[in-house]
């Protein structure tokens, strides 16, 4: 029997350090690791895995963190998309809210003018509006998705199934493949949703979570966050052990899976920038997991390397949902 056919994108939040300081300062930010992506050229060079490079307004709107990017995408290709940090993408009106704003109260408008800017950002050192997306923060709530497609966006990247952050977006029983949305109906514009690979040890298992958080409120937290720690397989190299990964890649595919979406962030590749990696020694471990994992799927199944625009492209084909519908009874995006 031959090998399972998987598409794997390997996506990266590109964006300034300070991410796990818990502020959101609109300027001063450093774009110290920047450079340090030249350390994944490796992925598309040796495994045929492309770069989809999500940067957001600070990136670039920096001159040297734009020469890097310039220099990486003519050696490797891959694709250049983007991503929001609202509390540092212009404009800035007086809001009654705390950074981060989130999207379930920003008003709608706000956001709108934030993805023109940070559009515009792009295609100022593109040439061209990117078409993949991802928020920061993972608050990307529905209203605030809808606007998307008008920005130019084709595929989005926000969803983290499984993961449960109290006050944002309910994504817990998304679906780990990629599916359609149609976001005002089958008529309108139709946006691909590409989450980050994770999924339960167990099948069936996040719809009881799911329960006894309902019929618990006030353990709801506990319950639904608990979940991710304990019974959730996982790509993510930062948040996963290499098993657990390994283990997630064969169980999505013996359930059905087609597509394994990885991602992490730019500032994780410096050392001291992140708490997971406080040195040389712990990034370049980092690195050699990924290089075992990128070919342990070589070996594994018949791997198609892709961006996260080219999910979006004719050779796959992906379920439809709609607004209050649930493709492969899993979605749940409010």
């Amino acid at each position: 029997m031959g090998k399972k056919t998987l598409a794997v994108v390997v996506s990266l939040d590109v964006e300034e350090e300070g991410l796990f300081s818990g502020s959101y300062p609109r300027e001063g930010a450093g774009l110290s690791n920047i450079p340090q992506l030249r350390c994944l050229e490796f992925l598309p060079t040796e495994f045929g895995l492309p770069l989809t490079l999500l940067c957001d307004y600070p990136v670039l709107r920096h001159g040297p963190s734009r020469d890097v990017l310039a220099g990486v995408l003519s050696r490797v290709g891959g694709e250049l998309g983007a991503h929001l940090h609202p509390w540092n993408t212009p404009p800035f009106p007086d809001m009654p809210w705390p950074e981060p704003v989130s999207t379930s109260v920003m008003p709608v408008a706000v956001f709108r003018d934030k993805l023109h800017n940070l559009q515009a950002a792009v295609a100022d050192f593109a040439g061209r509006p990117a078409r993949s997306f991802r928020m920061g923060r993972w608050n990307l709530f529905r209203r605030a998705m809808a606007v998307l497609p008008e920005a130019g966006f084709a595929v989005d990247s926000s969803v983290a199934p499984l993961r449960h952050v109290p006050g944002g977006p309910d994504h817990f029983l998304a679906p780990a493949d990629p599916y359609w949305l149609h976001l005002e109906g089958p008529q309108g514009p139709r946006l691909l949703e590409a989450p980050t690979t994770q999924l339960p040890l167990i099948p069936g298992t996040p719809r009881l979570a799911k329960a006894l958080a309902e019929a618990f409120p006030s353990r709801r937290d506990a319950v639904l966050g608990g979940f991710m720690k304990t019974l959730t397989l996982g790509v993510n190299p930062v948040w996963m052990p290499e098993a657990t990964m390994r283990l997630a890649a064969l169980a999505h595919v013996w359930r059905g899976g087609r597509a394994l979406t990885l991602f992490w962030h730019s500032s994780e590749l410096l050392p001291g920038a992140s708490p997971h990696f406080p040195d040389r020694a712990a990034v370049d471990a980092f690195i050699a997991k990924v290089r075992r994992f990128a070919g342990w799927l070589r070996r594994t199944f018949d791997v198609r390397g892709t961006t996260l625009e080219g999910l979006a492209g004719p050779e796959f084909s992906w379920p439809a949902c709609s607004p209050g519908s649930r493709p492969n009874s899993t979605a749940d995006w409010r």
